[in-house]
């Protein structure tokens, strides 16, 4: 006999999961902040670097959601996902880097880019990359970073390239963050590293802890 009840439809996958490490390591990133009780985590999607997405991570107020942002509790944890970044990130998962080489946070997610639908929908035009490869790298942070990382009043800058190293120093909203060296490998060195080859590792030489005076010193040859 045929069962006639009708289906019921499956519930869509979370917008983002986070796993256990991610959200121990996280609380403890943020105990350093000033006022750590009312930040929340807040993970958005702010460019596209070749068929993958480019994250941002930082602590924000969680008060500063807004009525479409999506807010998470993850146990003593609170991740807002922007409205804007809901559907690009839904079913992926925050975690941690196994690669002891590149240690940090991953975003695993199911979504990618979609391609332009039509000729009238293009996306912007790329850096010019024909220079040399300090060069190369300073056109993508102006080009593609520096202009996602403003939107919490973050600014990287070039401090020196120096055998496939590019050494960066972090200002404004990113200098003091304790969310910098995630915005560092899930962002800033995936763009660098997709446009610039020649680059196989991002260094950031900010000095979080005073706010001031950054740090670079030239490797012994």
């Amino acid at each position: 006999m045929a069962d006639d009840r009708p289906l019921e439809a499956s519930a869509p996958p979370p917008v983002l999961t986070v796993t256990d490490q991610a959200r121990k390591k996280i609380v403890a990133l943020r105990a350093d902040e000033p006022n750590a009780e009312d930040l929340a985590l807040w993970l958005e999607v702010t460019g596209v670097t070749g068929t993958e997405y480019v994250y941002d991570l930082y602590f924000e107020a969680l008060a500063k959601a807004g009525p479409d942002d999506v807010v998470a509790r993850h146990d003593d944890l609170s991740v807002v996902v922007p409205a804007a970044s809901v559907d690009r990130l839904r079913g992926a998962t925050l975690g941690v880097s196994r690669d002891l080489l590149n240690p940090g946070m991953t975003v695993t997610n199911p979504n990618r880019p979609p391609m332009p639908a039509s000729p009238g929908i293009t996306r912007p035009a790329p850096a010019d990359l024909s220079g040399d490869v300090a060069q190369r790298v300073a056109q993508v942070l102006e080009a593609q970073i520096n202009p996602s990382i403003a939107s919490h009043g973050g600014h990287a800058e070039l401090v020196a390239v120096e055998e496939g190293t590019a050494y960066l120093r972090l200002s404004g909203g990113c200098q003091g963050c304790g969310m910098a060296s995630v915005t560092l490998t899930q962002g800033i060195e995936v763009a660098i590293r997709e446009s610039v080859p020649e680059i196989t590792t991002v260094t950031d030489v900010t000095d979080h802890a005073s706010g001031t005076n950054p740090y670079y010193e030239a490797a012994k040859k």
